[in-house]
């Protein structure tokens, strides 16, 4: 896409989705990184009916740095992986209470070095607790909807980003991964494509060999 075109295809989608914003529920920023590791392999819908007994049961980060694997692993059984989202819960509350006087860093580079934070869910992080924008998350959503328009013709999440980083605005940042999610779940759903009413289907190179 030209410049103008990577312009008019964010503001259609802007527009189709207004209230496009992250749908994890969290209060503290620790919150929100338990929320974002639940959510891999597991829909945010599942993570939100989950995460308010784990909450409620943990309201520090020393609460889950703590708590019996055992039990962490019972609550959080329904978000899949269980097991091994327990052991990066505990670990990553531990680190970030050694190594970072118990507060969530705010580096990519500090935010990669924990237990079960890649960078996909390092740049959320960034974007919804500390409103730094550097970066944008590649979920399955971005990865399908990237693909599928021809913004990236990358398979590897980093490799997409760095491609959708030469193309985006750095204001468009903040907005790009939250309209993707919004888009890919209301409308280029994976199975099931809506692309009768898609607004940015001009741009699509599946809807055109269609």
């Amino acid at each position: 896409m030209k410049k103008q075109d990577i312009i008019t295809f964010f503001n259609l989608l802007k527009d189709a989705y207004p209230d496009a914003t992250c749908s994890l529920d969290f209060k503290t920023p620790f919150e929100l990184v338990v929320a974002v590791m639940l959510s891999a392999q597991c829909t945010d819908e599942r993570v939100n009916k989950t995460t308010p007994e784990l909450f409620k049961r943990c309201k520090t980060i020393q609460d889950f740095a703590n708590i019996d694997i055992n039990e962490l692993e019972q609550i959080i059984h329904p978000c899949g992986f269980y097991k091994n989202k327990a052991k990066n819960i505990k670990l990553c509350a531990k680190q970030i209470l050694e190594k970072f006087n118990g507060e969530v860093p705010h580096t990519m580079e500090e935010l990669t070095t924990l237990a079960g934070v890649g960078r996909k869910s390092a740049n959320v992080i960034l974007l919804e607790v500390f409103g730094i924008a550097q970066g944008i998350a590649v979920d399955t959503h971005a990865k399908r909807i990237s693909n599928l328009v021809g913004l990236s013709n990358e398979k590897e999440p980093e490799k997409i980003e760095q491609d959708l980083l030469k193309l985006f605005p750095k204001e468009f940042l903040k907005d790009v991964n939250h309209i993707f999610v919004w888009h890919g779940r209301n409308t280029c759903v994976a199975r099931n494509p809506k692309c009768d009413i898609c607004v940015v289907k001009q741009f699509c190179k599946s809807y055109k060999l269609n």
